[in-house]
């Protein structure tokens, strides 16, 4: 479509990384629905104080990730795949996305994604406790909700997990994302511990990410890569048994955008943790909804209890939600809710989701078409 063909439509800008995979995507996006390119802010420029916004503009908040610059002014680290620093990029993080909502509306923009949301998000006591106050299904976790104890180092995590009775929990950095600083822990009655992770210490006791998820054995080993990770703040939920496909652990990232869930992926993987990078694969998403019809539930009302999740963040435009299958299909637990959860390129949209044909990207589109269309007839 050329450009003197294009159709009016809303006046968008990105907060994004300009020459990032996900505003390329988005881009591309519009293009298709022969829109104007969004204004790109750079992430570089809302943390160096430069960003503007102009009236009338709809601002839609990306991720800050994929880039060495901005990680390292966002955490403080002088290499990206350091674990450290999240506490850090989270007080910076939220700390930028508010005053983003500050100069956008002192602009006269609207704001795609709103800030207090973000923070829940980004927070995984704050979201599990969201969405348990909501009715979703969530695994046990003693760190989240009012009054939940904070885990400060391997002697209080013992402590939990003996208060509780759980034996097999995954302990999570409260800010990490992409399985970074990611436990999977065992405990035994007879004091065996071990963890399942992709963390690697160096020799000065440096943590960093691997591609390699590597087990550590015994109290000490455990105790101290624990200590290490807890001044970034920790969240610690049960290990739920997950069903599988072909010998592989199963679960599935399921994106709801403007509150519809449109687009399903089902991850499968030999170690406890499915993400693609770490070893993970693309499953069979038609083999996991006849699982769960023929274990007697229904794949609608799993669906809709990812739409329910993210009703648990309304100003929010999307979520990837990860959905936790039990043994045998039978029922779903709701393990984390991602803000920038959509970075899936050529899915396909779910069928009966109005996203037919639609990639995650195009299907954002057409919420902020059908959006703007309401807002026009609002103001008719």
């Amino acid at each position: 479509m050329t450009g003197s063909a294009r159709r009016p439509g809303p006046r968008l800008a990105v907060v994004g990384i300009p020459t990032g995979r996900r505003v390329a995507l988005f881009q591309d996006a519009l293009r298709a629905a022969g829109l104007p390119a969004a204004r790109v802010v750079p992430w570089l420029d809302v943390l160096g104080g430069r960003a503007e916004f102009r009236a009338d503009e709809l601002v839609r908040i990306d991720s800050p990730g994929e880039d060495t610059e901005v990680e390292r002014a966002l955490r403080g680290v002088d290499d990206p795949t350091r674990v450290e620093g999240t506490r850090l990029w989270y007080e910076r993080f939220t700390a930028a996305v508010l005053e983003i909502g500050a100069l956008a509306a002192a602009a006269g923009a609207e704001l795609l994604d709103d800030p207090a949301g973000l923070a829940v998000l980004f927070d995984k006591r704050l979201c599990h406790a969201a969405l348990s106050a909501a009715a979703v299904p969530v695994p046990e976790s003693p760190t989240s909700g009012a009054g939940a104890p904070e885990a400060g180092g391997w002697d209080d995590v013992r402590a939990l997990l003996a208060a509780t009775g759980l034996r097999r929990v995954f302990v999570k950095l409260a800010h990490g994302s992409s399985a970074s600083g990611v436990l999977a822990l065992e405990t035994a009655s007879r004091g065996r511990v071990q963890a399942t992770t992709s963390v690697e210490r160096d020799a000065s006791g440096r943590l960093f990410n691997s591609l390699r998820v590597r087990r550590y054995s015994g109290e000490g080993e455990v105790a101290a890569l624990i200590d290490a990770l807890a001044p970034d703040g920790l969240h610690i939920e049960r290990w739920l048994p997950k069903a599988s496909q072909h010998g592989r652990v199963a679960d599935l990232r399921v994106v709801v955008v403007a509150g519809r869930a449109t687009h399903a992926v089902v991850r499968t993987s030999r170690s406890p943790m499915t993400n693609l990078h770490l070893g993970g694969g693309r499953g069979d998403l038609e083999a996991a909804r006849a699982a769960t019809e023929a274990a007697g539930g229904s794949w609608a009302g799993t669906l809709a209890a990812c739409e329910r999740a993210a009703e648990c963040f309304p100003g929010v435009s999307r979520v990837g939600v990860d959905l936790l299958p039990a043994t045998g299909w039978r029922r779903f637990a709701v393990g984390e809710v991602n803000a920038f959860g959509d970075l899936l390129p050529r899915l396909a949209g779910l069928p009966g989701s109005g996203a037919e044909g639609l990639d995650t990207y195009a299907a954002q589109v057409a919420a902020v078409l059908s959006r703007t269309r309401n807002d026009h007839r609002a103001h008719a």
